[in-house]
């Protein structure tokens, strides 16, 4: 079993694996063109758009985030590629939006790609990273980004009486759909608390509340799991999701951490419980594995703050899983269950076995 080799060996295997995703997915994915972009599928179609949509983008960018951060040698070996990745990253921004602020766009904009619709909860993924880049290198830009995100998201609140539950972060501006949900709203209250653990400023505490609040009376079950989201006509889409669990159980402990509120701390291990129960190895196999990544991470997150070490043999399981049974022989890809292989599952394998090989006080650092 992993958690039974020696630190060292298990640090040597883990950075191999992750350089060997790594490696699959710039053979596969990468353009090539100067612009940093990657293509979303592979082998590509002549039907597939050039550029990937920003969901997996912003995981292929997360995923040299992460390799940079596991210590100052790697730090120097991937900084080439994190500030490609991050410049690739303002292709998808537009200084507006239909709610006013700019934010990150579905496709690339203009004039490389058509821009399209605006999705909340993508906007959050960019947002965190952007916190995470600049808590561990200090650039001052990162921070701007993530500010102008929250901006975004303050706009994505629903004011209309008339909805069921009122409030909320919406998941999408697209006209036609209402929906609501736990990953356009505790990611929301993850980037409040991180700003303002930053910054100070009260004002991004009170919104992480706000956004904590809905969700919980709103999404969550009685045993801490947290359903999808609430539909314009007032249902509930019940799917559990693994990202979904993660999230919320970070933004507790981010609260315990803020406020000193040991109720923040307990509720954070009754749902990283509940999760545990719900999700062993088969069951993790049965999730998309970037939401597996956001999962685990958020899980190191709260055993960073409470100085604990519980998930990671659990993580390295699932790590162990997918490179024995889903990892493609012959392109060193993620294998998909059908279909073609997808940049976000490969870059989802890359960010897993990366802060596999983070040393445990490094896990503060995430997200």
């Amino acid at each position: 079993m992993a958690a039974l080799l020696p630190a060292a060996a298990r640090g040597a295997r883990v950075a191999s694996r992750a350089e060997q995703w790594r490696m699959a997915m710039e053979r596969a994915f990468a353009l090539g063109d100067g612009t940093g972009l990657y293509r979303e599928y592979a082998p590509a179609a002549s039907t597939d758009a050039k550029h990937a949509t920003e969901w997996p983008f912003s995981q292929a960018h997360i995923a040299y985030l992460d390799l940079a951060m596991a210590d100052a040698a790697a730090a120097r070996r991937h900084s080439a590629a994190l500030a490609r990745v991050r410049a690739a990253e303002q292709l998808y921004w537009s200084d507006t939006s239909t709610s006013g602020p700019g934010g990150y766009l579905s496709r690339v904009v203009p004039p490389l790609g058509p821009g399209d619709d605006l999705y909340y909860d993508d906007n959050l993924w960019v947002g965190l990273a952007q916190v995470q880049h600049h808590r561990a290198f200090r650039d001052p830009a990162s921070l701007g980004h993530a500010r102008a995100v929250f901006e975004l998201i303050r706009s994505g609140w629903s004011e209309d009486a008339g909805l069921p539950s009122p409030g909320g972060v919406r998941w999408t501006q697209k006209a036609d759909n209402g929906d609501r949900n736990t990953v356009s709203n505790m990611p929301a209250a993850q980037l409040g608390l991180r700003l303002h653990q930053i910054t100070g400023d009260r004002a991004y505490l009170d919104d992480a509340l706000l956004y904590y609040g809905w969700t919980n009376a709103v999404l969550q079950r009685s045993d801490g799991l947290y359903h999808d989201h609430l539909k314009i006509d007032g249902t509930i889409e019940k799917t559990i999701w693994t990202y979904n669990q993660g999230v919320p159980i970070a933004v507790n402990a981010l609260l315990w951490q803020v406020t000193g509120e040991a109720r923040y701390l307990e509720e954070a291990r009754r749902i990283a419980a509940a999760a545990r129960d719900r999700f062993p190895i088969a069951q993790l196999d049965r999730q998309p594995p970037p939401f597996n990544a956001i999962y685990f991470k958020n899980l190191l997150l709260l055993d960073g703050i409470a100085n604990t070490r519980e998930h990671r043999p659990t993580m390295q399981a699932y790590a162990d899983h997918m490179w024995r049974n889903r990892r493609d022989a012959a392109t060193g890809l993620c294998r998909p269950r059908d279909g073609r292989a997808e940049l976000i599952d490969t870059a989802a394998m890359v960010q897993i076995e990366a802060v596999l090989g983070w040393p445990a006080e490094r896990w503060q650092g995430l997200y």
